[in-house]
This record gives structure tokens, C-alpha cells and sequence, in this order.
């Protein structure tokens, strides 16, 4: 290394031991400075930047860091968007199928002789279970299975708030509507008695619907990407659309017959008291008004399933049309299609779960499973009078 020296040309060390020169501080930073530029001065003679590359690795931080923080506020904002923008949102929604179903190779009738040939038709029922999914999943975003959705709120899951779970509560028991109604179209209504073989189609379309409701592109359990949760649904009504184009060509099998309804209302009767059942317990034992954080999952819960369930009673009076009209139940049938639709009326924009009896804050629970029982009802005695 060399040694600093002052100016003329004496050297620090030998003017401080020999001669006894006293240190100029000036001239000794001096000679470090010039030390310390030869040292980092290479071949070519030009002194190195030292600053440069930390100067540029800072800048590469604060870049992908702001990319970080813009990519979090976008993925915020269309969660946000997709949670709180409901497309095609209509309690009234029409019915793509304006015909009763028929159909069954050859031209099965109720009571399974053969007579003359049939125009076979689309049903329903099939057909308004297909435009819910499309509406679940392809005009709306599936709010379960959305990444921001999973993480929560700060590790909160988003149902345990007030925030952002009304959508997501609303497409699952709208879901909870669409899976009963495809078990039932596999085992009943797309069956000649049980002896019959069970549609694929159908199949196919109960086992994608049955699908997990929260699956991203990505999990942990097991590790590894995965197919999430819409792709299966998509599957689904594909599925759906395909056995009635088949029906339509007379391919495929549709059998209204009495026993079948029967059995169908006893199905969807089960399902939305068990919901009746949910409403209820929440309303007696949690009474937080305002401040319940989970009455509005509850209540867009129970929403959703009688939105479906509406769309698919008036589907099943198209299909089922001539046994309605032979048992004299039309105007019973369209009571118990008002009962639902008038449940639809019920759009707080706050849910309260307030006591019964309180004057304060409402019970929105308690009002909406009301309405859930007198429908029940109906579908009760709409079984009795098929079961005479």
C-alpha cells in the first residue's frame, strides 16, 4: 500500500519519527483521499463509481416494489368490483324454455305404452339449472374461489365480517338450488322408472356441480395448482345444455310423470326447511341487530336458494304441466310461485338480526324465513293432493 505523503514530498511517518514535523490534519485526509483512489482505480486508468451499483440496485427495489404495491391495488379493486356489482341481477329473470319438456325414444308416455310419435321438446327444468350457472359463473365473477376471498382480512375469514360476503353467500345457496335439482334429474325426472340407465350427461353434470366452492388455481392441500372451482361449474352446464339438445332431437329421456313430481317437491320442500331451520337458529340465539356480522350470510344463503328455486318451480309448471292441470293444481302451484317470489321482495341493504320483539332494529331472519315457510307449505300441500 502507499504511504501518504505531505506535499513536499516528506513522508508522514518520517517527518513525525525523525524530524519531528507536527501532522497538518488537512494534508494527512489529503494523502488518504489520493491513497484511496489509486487503490480503486483499475487497469485503464479510470477511477470506479463505488455508488453506481447501489445506486441502481435502490432503484430496482423501489421499481418492484411499486409494480408490488400497483398489482395489490389492482387485484383489490376488481375484487372489490366483482363483489359488489351483481350482473343481471333480477328476481323476475325469464325462462329460455317457453314449452313442456317431452321426450324419451320413441315417444314414452306417462304411462310407458307406445303411441304415436312426439315432438319432442327441451325441458325446463334443464334449461333454467344451465342459465343459473351461466349467471353464477360466467356473467358474475365466483366470489368464493377468488384469491382475495381465501386470504380474508388479515387472516379473517371475509364471512366473519361485514364486508364483501353478500355475493358469495347469495352464489352458494343459489348453487345449493342448482345441485338438488341435477341429483334429481340423474335419479327421477330424466329416468323411465328406476330400472332405466342413468343419462351421462346428467351424469357428468351433478358430479362438476358437487365440486368444491372455494378452489383456486392454486392450494396447499394438497400443494400444487389445481382446476379451480367456475371451470367445473362451465363443465357443468355445458353438460346440461348437451342432454337437452339431445332431448330436443328425441335422444334422451324426460319423464314427467306424477310420482316423479311427487318426489321432486319432496326434495326442494326438505331442502329449504333444513334453511328455515338455519334462519331460525340464528335469529334466537344471536339478536346483535345491525351488529350480527353473520346474519347477512345467513340471510343471502336462504336469498339465493329461493331465487333458484323460484326460476325452477315455474320451469317445473312448464314440464309438468299436464299432470298439474289433471290434479287441478294450478292455482295452487302459482300460490306457492308467489310465496317465493314475494321472499324476493326482501332486499335490505343492512341486514338486522333484532329481536322479534324489538322496535328498534328489524329481524330481516325471522321476515325472510316467514315467507320460507308459507312456501314450504304450499309445496307440502301440492304433494298431498299428487299423493291422493
Amino acid at each position: 500500500m502507499v504511504i501518504p505523503s505531505l506535499k513536499d514530498g516528506t513522508r508522514v511517518g518520517s517527518a513525525v519519527a525523525g524530524k519531528g514535523i507536527m501532522m497538518n490534519p488537512l494534508a494527512i485526509a489529503e494523502g488518504l483521499l489520493d491513497g484511496a483512489r489509486r487503490w480503486f482505480r483499475p487497469a485503464g486508468g479510470q477511477t470506479m463509481a463505488i455508488g453506481a451499483p447501489v445506486r441502481r440496485k435502490g432503484f430496482l427495489a423501489a421499481g418492484l416494489l411499486a409494480v408490488a404495491v400497483l398489482g395489490l391495488v389492482a387485484l383489490y379493486a376488481h375484487f372489490f368490483w366483482s363483489t359488489q356489482r351483481w350482473t343481471d341481477f333480477n328476481p323476475d329473470y325469464q325462462l329460455s324454455s317457453g314449452a313442456p319438456a317431452s321426450g324419451g325414444g320413441g315417444g314414452v308416455t306417462q304411462g310407458g305404452t307406445i303411441k304415436e310419435k312426439e315432438v319432442c321438446r327441451r325441458s325446463a327444468i334443464v334449461d333454467v339449472t344451465a342459465d343459473l350457472i351461466d349467471f353464477n359463473v360466467n356473467q358474475n365473477d365466483w366470489a368464493s374461489s377468488m384469491v382475495l376471498y381465501k386470504i380474508g382480512l388479515f387472516g379473517l375469514d371475509w364471512d366473519a365480517t361485514p364486508f364483501f360476503d353478500n355475493k358469495a353467500a347469495f352464489q352458494r345457496g343459489v348453487n345449493q338450488a342448482l345441485r338438488r335439482t341435477t341429483v334429481e334429474l340423474v335419479d327421477t325426472l330424466a329416468r323411465v322408472r328406476g330400472t332405466s340407465q342413468a343419462d351421462p350427461n346428467l351424469q357428468d353434470a351433478r358430479g362438476n356441480l358437487q365440486f368444491d366452492e372455494y378452489t383456486w388455481y392454486f392450494g396447499v392441500h394438497p400443494f400444487g395448482p389445481k382446476t379451480p372451482t367456475p371451470s367445473f361449474y362451465r363443465s357443468a352446464m355445458r353438460d346440461l345444455r348437451a342432454f337437452n339438445d339431445r332431448l330436443e332431437r328425441c335422444l334422451a329421456v324426460f319423464d314427467p310423470r306424477a310420482d316423479n313430481l311427487i318426489q321432486f317437491i319432496d326434495r326442494i320442500a326438505n331442502d329449504i326447511g333444513g334453511t328455515s331451520a338455519v334462519l331460525r337458529e340464528r335469529a334466537e340465539r344471536y339478536n346483535s341487530g345491525w351488529f350480527d356480522t353473520r346474519a347477512d350470510d345467513r340471510f343471502w344463503f336462504a336469498y339465493g336458494q329461493l331465487y333458484a328455486y323460484y326460476g325452477i318451480l315455474r320451469a317445473a309448471h312448464l314440464d309438468f304441466q299436464d299432470v298439474i292441470a289433471q290434479r287441478r293444481l294450478s292455482e295452487l302451484w302459482r300460490t306457492a310461485e308467489r310465496q317465493m317470489r314475494g321472499a324476493l321482495d326482501l332486499q335490505p341493504f343492512i341486514v338486522s338480526n333484532g329481536a322479534e320483539s324489538g322496535w328498534l332494529m328489524p329481524s330481516h331472519l325471522t321476515a325472510l324465513g316467514f315467507y320460507i315457510l308459507r312456501a314450504r307449505s304450499n309445496l307440502v300441500e301440492i304433494r298431498l293432493v299428487l299423493d291422493r
